[in-house]
């Protein structure tokens, strides 16, 4: 008897990205094989992102998709996942009944079983506990082997007034510190040389288990991993970024300079409304102090443009306090209302000024981020190649400074064949655009 082919289409982010590795790995210790053409499977999974609304549509869009492809004789099954399905599951069944399966996060243990129902003509809607989502076992890696990305934790306890990331994961819960180290050596026993440390708050880990912060102590133990080369610390809360944690990150070496730090705004206003327990002046202080006791260190944020409360004086004070600060790495999107969140029913800017705004955010930032690429000629970064790129004749990867698929890219030619996963020093010879070019020295 052949096996059941299922092909996988995964949005948003990596959280999202390593659950679908958790259920790719169960269904194929069930006996499910994989192919990457969804025209070729008897069930495609959408594994889908419900954050803000350009992700739902997003989501939605995908949904549809693999639905025509099935009318038109591709699947015989569309399978959807993920955060979308978390949260509006409930009205797939009159807004999309051509979806069969629909699984809340809590059941994606059910995945298997609920495919082979609707193969045989029997559709599932399933929404069990959330904490019914396991936060270990086997994963299928959709990443290359030589990066992966490590959950500690699922949930949020935070609860800024925008986000509906609570409603959608629940409650904060920590992984067990021996589980997490126990998976970081099996993902460098196979080969991963960069790990990068996600939840929806990294820094927040262990609170809920061991009573104290326990991520200084967590990277301390990975850094004992041998083999490993990189180690990343992705979505930390500026609250939580204690002097032990920036110390940490200072003394280890594996650690890469580099935390991501999703601001939101600067406005003491704005942040208080969005529930933010720091204010403008302490934001400052905690960049100055990360700044002067980690050399060298690369702060990628985010912030939200046109958020409530926000006037054109708060709007211009976050244009001033990003001239002021260069980060040099950025991301900015509009507001988008949730619904069901404090946020959605308080006074905020039209879609299209906040979309404006968003803009002209990232307008502002691409002369500095330019002006910091073009600093950075005739240095020499350790790059990890990821690969040859035959539309610019060139091999590109990622410095210390570049987290995966979200930051610059490194190119460089080289006269000999270079792996995926080597680890080369590229002396910086142009910059163009975000990106640098450069040429090899010495391989690691």
């Amino acid at each position: 008897m052949m096996p059941i082919t299922v092909g996988l289409v995964s949005l948003g982010c990596s959280k999202n990205q390593v659950d679908a590795e958790r259920f790719l790995a169960d269904l194929e210790g069930q006996g499910f094989a994989f192919s990457a053409d969804p025209a070729e499977c008897d069930a495609v999974i959408v594994n889908t992102c419900g954050f803000i609304e350009d992700a739902k549509a997003e989501s939605i869009e995908a949904i549809l998709e693999m639905c025509a492809l099935k009318e038109r004789g591709g699947p015989r099954v569309v399978a959807v996942t993920g955060c979308l399905a978390e949260r509006y599951g409930s009205l797939f069944a009159e807004e999309i009944p051509e979806a069969d399966v629909v699984l809340g996060i809590g059941s994606n243990h059910m995945l298997g079983e609920a495919i082979k129902k609707a193969l045989a003509g029997k559709g599932t809607y399933l929404k069990g506990e959330r904490t019914n989502l396991s936060l270990e076992g086997p994963r299928t890696l959709l990443t290359p082997p030589y990066t992966a990305y490590l959950k500690l934790a699922d949930g949020c306890d935070n609860c800024c007034t925008y986000c509906a990331i609570p409603l959608i994961r629940g409650r904060f819960r920590s992984r067990r510190m021996e589980d997490v180290l126990a998976e970081a050596v099996q993902l460098v026993e196979g080969g991963a040389r960069e790990l990068n440390l996600i939840a929806q708050d990294t820094t927040r880990y262990g609170e809920d288990i061991y009573g104290r912060l326990m991520l200084p102590e967590l990277i301390d133990a990975l850094c004992e991993i041998e083999g490993l080369v990189w180690l990343r610390l992705l979505y930390c809360y500026p609250d939580r970024v204690t002097d032990q944690l920036i110390d940490t990150m200072a003394r280890q070496p594996k650690v890469v300079k580099y935390i991501d730090l999703p601001l939101q705004h600067i406005s003491t206003a704005v942040l208080s409304g969005m529930n933010r327990p720091m204010g403008s002046e302490e934001i400052r202080a905690l960049l100055k102090k990360i700044r002067t006791r980690i050399p060298g260190v690369v702060v990628r944020t985010t912030f939200i443009a046109g958020l409530p409360g926000e006037g054109e004086q708060e709007f211009a004070e976050l244009c001033d306090f990003i001239r002021e600060q260069r980060f040099e790495r950025l991301g900015c999107f509009a507001f988008s209302p949730e619904e069901d969140t404090p946020a959605f029913t308080m006074d905020y800017p039209d879609a299209q000024q906040r979309s404006r705004r968003a803009d002209h955010i990232m307008q502002l930032q691409q002369p500095i981020a330019e002006e910091i690429g073009r600093a950075m000629i005739g240095r020499t970064l350790t790059v990890l190649c990821e690969g040859y790129d035959p539309e610019v004749s060139a091999y590109v990867g990622r410095s210390y400074m570049d987290a995966p698929d979200v930051d610059t890219r490194v190119y460089f030619k080289s006269g000999s064949p270079v792996e995926p996963g080597r680890f080369i020093q590229v002396c910086v010879t142009a910059a163009e655009g975000y990106d640098l070019w450069g040429q090899p020295e010495v391989e690691v």
